[in-house]
């Protein structure tokens, strides 16, 4: 958490001191222009006097002085540059972007090297602000795929092509740092290696500095990583792999410690007090991970000493921000209170920070001392200072909504400890509605801390969820005109856009989240026998809300605290799991009696033969259609469908007459990363079934299952099914997200996005991907989550896939049925699985057991 914010606060650019430097001694005194010159020389006084705020306004006059004179134009480029940097420095990125156009759009007809230079400079502003991939752009090129050389017209490449060292290795350090912040860790260092090696080349230390620096918050951020995995085993009951992760960790922390004190050791050489600073900040939480009490307070002592020692600029407010919650080991979520007895010294660093921030005019830097000083008084219950001091940093925030949200929340927090729920409920719809507007920046750019995610913005919709259901009468059929239904839509919405930002920070910035439908979409219009089902999981409870065609609602609450319930649904199943065990239905009556008996009688009475779920955490890990309700299953009673959320889901019905296939499949055996996936005989005849229930289809059977071949047909044909039977994995994170190719390569969901929406011929989403041999970890809600988004992320209206793998004699069955069934153009899509699982069923011997016909889940579009 303490990272995220800081990040949030100020994205410190490493690379931009030693690249170049403020060029106001090379401005002439002009004739024609002499007020233009003043005004220059005003704001480079300003400046070098730590007035940056001050800086602007003469040098602005200036530039439009020298605008006016045609023989100016490299006086506006340099004025413009100015502009840029200060700009940077007072952390207003947007600002410094629009000056770097100018100052680019002057050099680049006449001065490449210059221009490679201000690239890395405002890809470093680009950065700032959160835009990384515009960042890598400007440095190097596409971000899709690890490239060996960067494009043309890029940072890197102008540097290489004048031999300008300088340039490149700021260039490199510049890319590194946006894929450090984009969380591509491995990348990330590959670039910063690159950086140093150049920088020790030419003996430039504060390139040298930076990059040490740089490589040090990669692997501690690497470390995070492996530590977050490790809990995630750990809950999985994956002791070894825990083990190994947790091993992992500890090597990147001492790889970041050597690369700290590397640093400091060459900022103490230099004289550099700012970077000795920053190398013992970024020390302390190392210290504290190899549980090094004694050196951690040591480090934080040397910094303070050093400190104390700095100008008054924003390093120094951010340093003492850094200082003020490193007092004791690190704060794993932004709820959690410093110790009283470090409460003290943590405010009196906090009100020197703002002191400075508003010496300097710095509101960015003064909102964040503020915030935290109202944090602490919070965890005082002083909530009349607490919401003084929040109100202030909401006020200095007010144009940086990338922290603004931070102290909306806090708001609502301390309005609802103080029962006052509607002042509450105002400021939590603000922080939400200032999480909309910046989505795209906060939900991708800090991606190696995803779990951060779920400390910052998701306990903000969670928190505002249970606010507004609180005030709805449960276990009540809610009619369409009743107020508390108003409410209850209200409710889904806010959970909508939750689970929207759930799937872009899973899948990152390269997630297309396409709204199709605006809130509130009236179901009953498209579909009236179908009933909607959604889970919000909450601290202490689960809310069960069921709307039904005719606009009327219905909430219940299931009173099992998140743990509680995570057990128990891993139980049901691991049962569903136990291929070899008689199959025990209780678990799955438990789960029934949970989340659909209350409403059974409101589902006959509706004539409902359809449910569609929008699940939650842990409840999207199990089928529904393997509810029991103790005398069948659901599916024996109900077609069952799953999407994500509605917004996300394309209601458009289709047109089966026109289905054809592209058939993938893989039947050999393969090894990835070390890990044996068997082989797939069923498969050739999976294949085979797809041609014969879909006229016209394409088969790439093993060799020509490679993604040249599925660029090509996909190119030169329009396909509105795309059927892939082989290995697929759901993992925790993207990157272990993943399908087998025939030429033993991954393709991740987020390549085949890429190929699907860069050559499809069809201008219109692909209708169906089905992925047949899936499987998730058994209690990982989050690789469940990227299964829940596989349609939206791979640019299709529906996908079939399945939670486990299975034998793939029944999965050849079930796509044969389910094809054969889905061409009958009186049957919907879910419809067509339900007909595929009972035919299952009704095979008997050991089909009749959910092991083999429940994993199949058909997401998103269900008509």
């Amino acid at each position: 958490m303490r990272n995220l914010r800081r990040k949030a606060r100020f994205l410190l650019m490493m690379f931009l001191s030693s690249l170049t430097c403020l060029w106001w001694g090379s401005i002439p005194l002009l004739a024609q222009v002499p007020y233009a010159h003043q005004f220059a020389q005003q704001g480079i006084e300003r400046y070098q006097a730590g007035d940056y705020n001050g800086a602007i306004a003469p040098w602005q006059r200036a530039l439009i002085l020298y605008q006016k004179s045609k023989n100016s134009q490299q006086e506006v480029a340099i004025v413009a540059e100015n502009l840029a940097r200060t700009y940077q420095q007072l952390g207003q990125g947007n600002q410094a972007i629009r000056y770097w156009e100018q100052a680019i759009a002057y050099y680049q007809p006449i001065d490449s090297q210059q221009t490679g230079r201000l690239l890395t400079e405002q890809a470093q502003s680009y950065s700032s602000v959160g835009q990384n991939r515009q960042a890598i752009a400007l440095l190097c090129g596409t971000t899709v795929q690890i490239q060996q050389e960067c494009l043309p017209q890029t940072a890197v490449s102008i540097a290489r092509a004048h031999k300008d060292l300088l340039g490149e290795a700021a260039a490199w350090g510049s890319l590194g740092e946006a894929y450090r912040i984009r969380s591509d860790y491995l990348q990330a260092i590959n670039y910063l290696q690159k950086s140093l090696k150049l920088a020790e080349a030419i003996a430039n230390p504060q390139l040298h500095i930076s990059a040490l620096n740089s490589l040090g918050n990669a692997y501690s951020n690497l470390a995070q990583v492996s530590d977050r995995q490790a809990n995630s085993a750990e809950k999985l009951g994956e002791s070894e792999q825990a083990n190994q992760l947790r091993q992992q960790a500890a090597s990147n922390n001492t790889k970041a410690l050597e690369y700290f004190q590397n640093s400091l050791k060459l900022a103490q050489q230099q004289s550099d007090r700012t970077n000795q600073t920053r190398a013992y900040i970024n020390s302390i939480p190392l210290y504290y991970h190899q549980a090094n009490y004694i050196t951690a307070a040591q480090t934080h002592q040397q910094a303070l000493a050093l400190w104390q020692q700095l100008p008054d600029n924003r390093n120094k407010i951010y340093s003492a921000i850094d200082l003020a919650k490193l007092q004791q080991p690190s704060i794993d979520s932004p709820l959690e209170c410093l110790n009283a007895q470090v409460q003290p010294k943590a405010i009196a660093l906090l009100e020197q920070a703002a002191s400075i921030a508003r010496k300097t005019q710095d509101n960015r830097a003064l909102s964040f001392a503020f915030g935290e000083l109202g944090h602490i008084y919070e965890c005082r219950q002083d909530y009349a200072q607490a919401l003084k001091l929040t109100q202030q940093a909401r006020w200095a925030a007010e144009q940086d909504k990338d922290s603004l949200y931070l102290w909306e929340w806090q708001t609502g927090r301390i309005y609802q400890a103080q029962n006052q729920k509607s002042a509450a409920i105002n400021a939590y719809e603000k922080a939400t509605a200032t999480i909309e507007t910046i989505r795209n920046e906060i939900l991708t750019a800090n991606r190696d801390l995803q779990f951060d995610f779920r400390d910052t913005v998701e306990p903000i919709y969670r928190d505002l969820i249970a606010l507004k259901l609180d005030k709805v009468p449960p276990a009540v059929l809610l009619a369409a005109t009743d107020a508390n239904t108003k409410n209850l839509s209200s409710v889904l919405s806010t959970a909508d856009s939750l689970k929207l930002a759930e799937l872009q920070n899973y899948f990152g910035d390269d997630c297309a989240l396409n709204v199709v439908n605006q809130p509130g979409v009236n179901i009953g219009s498209i579909d009236k026998n179908t009933a909607i089902f959604s889970s919000i999981i909450l601290d202490k409870q689960t809310a069960i809300i069921a709307s039904f065609p005719n606009g009327d609602k219905k909430v219940v609450w299931l009173n099992k605290d998140n743990e509680s319930l995570r057990q128990e649904i891993n139980e049901f199943r691991l049962g569903l799991e136990s291929f070899f065990d008689e199959y025990d239905p209780q678990p799955a009556q438990k789960v029934y009696d949970w989340l659909i008996r209350p409403f059974t009688a409101e589902l006959q009475q509706a004539k409902i033969n359809t449910l569609v779920f929008i699940q939650d955490g842990i409840l999207r890990s199990v089928p529904m259609a393997a509810l029991h309700d103790g005398k069948q299953f659901l599916i024996q009673k109900y077609a069952v469908a799953t999407t994500p959320g509605l917004s996300l889901t394309d209601l458009k019905a289709s047109n089966p007459q026109n289905f054809r296939a592209l058939a993938l499949g893989l039947t050999e055996r393969v090894v990835i990363d070390g890990q044996e996936f068997a082989p797939l005989p069923y498969v050739q005849q999976e294949i085979g079934e797809v041609q014969e229930q879909l006229k016209g289809s394409t088969p790439l059977l093993n060799a020509e299952f490679n993604r040249t071949r599925l660029q090509q047909e996909l190119s030169e044909n329009a396909y509105p099914i795309i059927h892939i039977a082989t290995h697929g994995v759901f993992g925790t994170v993207p990157e272990d997200t993943f399908l087998i190719t025939g030429n033993q390569e991954k393709l991740t969901i987020t390549e085949l996005d890429t190929l699907i929406r860069s050559t499809t011929k069809s201008t219109e989403p692909i209708e169906l991907l089905t992925l047949t041999a899936c499987q998730t970890a058994i209690g990982d809600d989050r690789a469940a989550l990227g299964l829940a988004g596989v349609a939206v992320q791979a640019g299709a209206k529906s996908a079939l896939a399945s939670l486990w793998s299975i034998e793939d004699a029944a999965t050849a069955q079930v796509a044969a049925q389910f094809y054969e069934s889905l061409i009958d153009s009186r049957m919907s899509k879910a419809q067509a699985l339900q007909k595929a699982q009972l035919a299952l069923i009704e095979k008997g011997d050991k089909y009749t057991h959910p092991a083999y016909w429940a994993p199949y889940i058909l997401i998103g579009n269900w008509l």
